[in-house]
């Protein structure tokens, strides 16, 4: 726009000074725009009209400019950083907690670091939604849950922002024996108090590492199964007051419990898989339009026996609901609309053990209507240890390692999840690329978020797949968000 170029430093629009990638989003809202830019270490200016709708079209280097990341000033046992294991890189040691990346992402914040000109730029530029980490609204609880003695009443804090009509999205992490019990039955009603403007609590059941120093445990199958009842029960109440069922239990728990998901529908339209909220759902969603409208009647079907692999962890099987509607996002769409596997061949399905059972359970259909077998693997992480059980958190060595322990055929192809890649690099949490394991297995190996990526991948068509003999793949692995703040830090 205006003649800028790759490498111009945009210093103010209209006059204001801009501080990061929001003040330029907000003062470039007007008709009329005077930029101040400064190229190769000269000032220049220039005056531009801006048709309605029209995008700003300038991507930025950094989001927050010339300002770091904000840190986390809070200590809570079941942060990540703080059960890291050794020797990992650099950025995974960086507590980040900044409301801009909570706007600008969807990033989960505390709000105990702000200052009061952050308040007032929050309400100034109306920077909604934001989703906030709340834990407990019990003071004292909460501050426990933080390890921070000083942190401030969040209910007070979002009354402030339900005043300035910001609009919010909580959650919950639930600790056995801190928040659970009647505080969290506390915290769920304090926060449908604030309802429309605090739109969603999404309760998360606790994840800790073998390098957990605190004295904490995570959750027993039970407990999973009571909780998602008592989430039933809540939204119950909250589908008749508010319309909408509020509170809601993430994948986690059902996957745990061996209990079937909730439909679609019943999310009531929230955009949280990030937070593990319908990510399964949406899994499930996508192999039924897969098999009604890609597979379908045309494919063949073949008997035959799958080898069934349990892997050091022993789940209980997964029993879907089918769901009334069906939705699908991905940006490797590149199939035919016709099923055809032009060069039939077996794969390896490798994930975190926790999906594992859905994951064996939809591999079975899909070898019923192919003839083509998937063996399901599901990886331990030995890093973290085996209470880590989300794909997104494996390492590239255990993948090595376990996979290269297994006999598999010799014209299998290994596909694993791209999630697990997810960084502006792509590689594992370990620093391990597709393409080296790739080259360590000595097969290719392909990403896949879907169904229909494993169904690309043996038709030759998946674009993220990593032939041990070929060159680098250009071709970008993570999405914006996630990882991606990585390359800020």
């Amino acid at each position: 726009m205006a003649g800028l170029l790759p490498g111009d430093a945009l210093l103010a629009i209209n006059g204001h000074v801009l501080r990061d990638v929001i003040d330029a989003q907000f003062y470039a809202a007007e008709d009329t725009l005077e930029l101040s830019f400064e190229r190769a270490g000269v000032a220049r200016t220039v005056r531009v009209r801006r048709e309605f709708g029209q995008s700003l079209g300038i991507e930025f280097e950094h989001p927050t400019f010339d300002i770091d990341i904000r840190r986390c000033n809070n200590l809570c046992p079941f942060c990540f950083v703080l059960q890291n294991a050794p020797r990992m890189r650099r950025t995974l040691y960086i507590k980040d907690d900044d409301y801009r990346y909570s706007f600008l992402f969807g990033h989960f914040v505390t709000l105990t670091n702000l200052s009061q000109e952050d308040w007032e730029r929050i309400a100034e530029q109306r920077l909604s939604p934001l989703y906030v980490s709340v834990h407990a609204t019990d003071v004292e609880i909460r501050r426990r849950c933080l390890r921070n003695p000083n942190a401030p009443d969040v209910l007070a804090q979002l009354r402030w922002l339900a005043g300035h009509r910001i609009e919010m999205h909580t959650q919950l992490v639930i600790t056995p024996g801190l928040n659970d019990g009647a505080y969290l039955e506390k915290s769920v009603l304090d926060l449908a108090a604030l309802y429309p403007h605090v739109r969603s609590v999404s309760v998360v059941p606790v994840g800790l590492t073998r390098h957990h120093k605190y004295g904490h445990r995570p959750h027993t199958v039970e407990e999973c199964a009571r909780m998602i009842e008592q989430v039933r029960a809540w939204q119950g109440d909250f589908r008749a007051r508010l319309r909408a069922g509020f509170v809601y239990a993430t994948d986690e728990w059902y996957l745990l419990a061996g209990r079937p998901l909730p439909r679609k529908r019943d999310y009531d339209g929230l955009a949280l898989q990030e937070n593990g909220l319908g990510m399964t759902r949406d899994f499930l969603d996508e192999w039924r339009r897969l098999k009604r409208t890609e597979i379908g009647r045309s494919a063949p079907r073949v008997e035959h026996r799958i080898q069934r692999r349990e892997h050091r962890v022993q789940s209980t099987e997964y029993r879907a609901q089918e769901p009334e509607d069906v939705t699908r996002n991905t940006q490797y769409e590149t199939r035919n609309p016709k099923f055809k596997i032009e060069s039939p061949q077996s794969a390896v399905l490798a994930t975190g053990t926790l999906f594992a059972p859905t994951l064996r359970k939809v591999a079975r259909e899909f070898a019923d209507l192919t003839g083509v077998a998937l063996d399901v693997i599901a990886i331990t992480n030995e890093k973290l240890g085996e209470t880590i059980t989300a794909a997104g958190l494996l390492m590239g060595a255990d993948v090595i390692r376990q996979l290269s322990a297994i006999s598999m055929p010799a014209s299998a192809i290994v596909v694993l999840p791209r999630i697990m890649f997810d960084h502006p690099d792509g590689v594992s949490l370990d620093d391990v690329s597709p393409g080296e394991i790739a080259r360590a297995l000595g097969r290719p190996v392909a990403l896949a978020d879907w169904m229909g990526d494993v169904l690309d991948a043996l038709n030759g068509r998946n674009v993220l797949t990593f032939d041990p003999a070929a060159p680098a793949n250009a071709v970008p692995v993570a999405r914006e968000g996630g990882w991606m703040v990585e390359k800020y830090l």
